[in-house]
């Protein structure tokens, strides 16, 4: 695992997420909905930026994972004549851009004492409220994306070196 919680690997990881992304939208149309909300992709940034030894590891990682898969994502879109809109592309590009920031805190959920229960409760909320907010209800999928956010972000136990 530590071997891939480095920037390059993450950036392959998330050209390869957006590339799959973007066809999972064309030709799975179930799968294409998951992949388009909010809620998976804070789960799985959560996850990369817990599993960074540091928390200028975490910023890294989750910043070239995003950025990746963003790249991909529009690419993909743009090759197959897409439909994709302006808002969406400037509303992913602002989050990535956050993710600098975003994932420190994270990373810092899983470490002992006040702070970290409110980062924890914090992501979570902000995983459901995105799905309410932008995506109008929490869906059958969502409820099983935030039960794994909730499990790793309350009750697994992260090792870091």
């Amino acid at each position: 695992m530590a071997k891939i919680l480095h920037p390059l690997p993450m950036l392959i990881i998330g050209l390869a997420l957006g590339f799959a992304a973007r066809l999972f939208d064309i030709y799975l149309e179930e799968l294409g909905s998951v992949f388009s909300e909010m809620a998976v992709w804070i789960l799985i940034g959560t996850l990369i930026a817990i599993y960074s030894p540091t928390k200028k590891r975490a910023a890294a990682n989750v910043f070239c994972f995003c950025i990746g898969m963003l790249f991909a994502y529009y690419l993909t879109a743009v090759l197959t004549h897409g439909v994709y809109g302006r808002a969406y592309i400037i509303g992913w590009t602002v989050f990535a851009f956050c993710t600098p920031v975003l994932a420190p805190l994270a990373w810092m959920s899983k470490e002992k004492g006040k702070l970290a229960v409110i980062l924890r409760v914090g992501i979570v909320a902000v995983s459901v409220l995105s799905s309410i907010l932008l995506f109008d209800r929490l869906r059958f999928f969502d409820l099983i994306i935030n039960a794994v956010l909730v499990y790793y972000l309350f009750f697994k136990e992260i090792r870091r070196a």
